[in-house]
C-alpha cells in the first residue's frame, strides 16, 4: 500500500454543525424538513436516499441545492474543527511514506481553506469528485493519472455511499465509527478495518 485516501467530511472534518446550519438555511425555500443533531443520530442506520425520503429532501434538485451549502460552508470555513487526534494521526503517515490524498464530495476550495487554517500542509493531492455520487468514477480517474492499482491504495472514510464506490473499483475500505453513518449500515458492506479514532489507523498502518 503506497497511498492513503482520505473522505473528508466526517472523517477528516468535524462539520457537521456547519452543514447542518446551511440545509437548515435552505429548509423552507426547498420545502424539505430541518434537522438538529438528535436527527443526524437517529438516522445513522439509514443511506443517503433514505435520509432525502425521511427528511423529503427533493434529490432531483441537488444539482441546485448543493452549491449553495457548499458556498455556505465556504463562508464559515474557519469554524470547521479538525476531529480530536486527526492532525497527529497525519503527520505519523506522512513520516511512514505514505502519499496521504482527500477526495471528497465537498470543492477542492473548502477543503483547501479548512487545511490551511489548521496548518495542514501534508496532504499530496486534494480531489473534488464533483458529484455526490461520482466517487467511483474519480478514484479510477486518480488511478489511472498516477498509475496506481487498487492494491496501491486504502480508501478511509465514514460514509455507505464511500464503500459502495471503493467496492466498485476493487479499493480497500477503511471505515471511521466517529463519522455520519453508523455500524449496523456500514457493517453489511465488511468494510477491510474498522476504526474507533484517529489512534487507531495509526496503530494500524505505521
Amino acid at each position: 500500500m503506497k497511498t492513503i485516501i482520505f473522505d473528508f467530511d466526517g472523517t477528516i472534518a468535524d462539520s457537521t454543525a456547519v452543514f447542518r446550519d446551511a440545509w437548515n438555511e435552505y429548509a423552507s425555500v426547498y420545502h424539505y424538513e430541518q434537522v438538529d443533531r438528535h436527527h443526524i443520530a437517529e438516522t445513522s442506520h439509514m443511506t443517503l436516499q433514505q435520509r432525502a425520503k425521511h427528511f423529503r429532501f427533493p434529490m432531483h434538485k441537488l444539482p441546485i441545492i448543493l452549491p449553495k451549502l457548499y458556498r455556505y460552508f465556504r463562508e464559515r470555513a474557519n469554524e470547521v474543527k479538525l476531529f480530536d487526534g486527526v492532525g497527529e494521526m497525519l503527520k505519523a503517515l506522512h513520516a511512514k511514506g505514505y502519499q496521504i490524498c482527500i477526495l471528497s464530495s465537498n470543492s477542492v476550495e473548502n477543503i483547501e481553506a479548512v487545511l490551511q487554517h489548521h496548518n495542514i500542509s501534508i496532504i499530496h493531492h486534494v480531489i473534488s469528485a464533483g458529484k455526490i455520487f461520482g466517487k467511483d468514477a474519480a478514484l479510477k480517474k486518480f488511478m489511472k493519472a498516477q498509475r496506481l492499482s487498487p492494491t496501491d491504495i486504502l480508501y478511509i472514510g465514514d460514509e455507505f455511499r464511500d464503500l459502495e464506490a471503493c467496492n466498485k473499483v476493487g479499493i480497500p475500505f477503511g471505515w471511521v465509527s466517529w463519522g455520519l453513518d453508523g455500524d449496523s449500515l456500514i457493517r453489511s458492506l465488511n468494510p477491510v478495518y474498522c476504526f474507533d479514532r484517529p489512534a487507531d489507523i495509526t496503530q494500524t498502518l505505521c
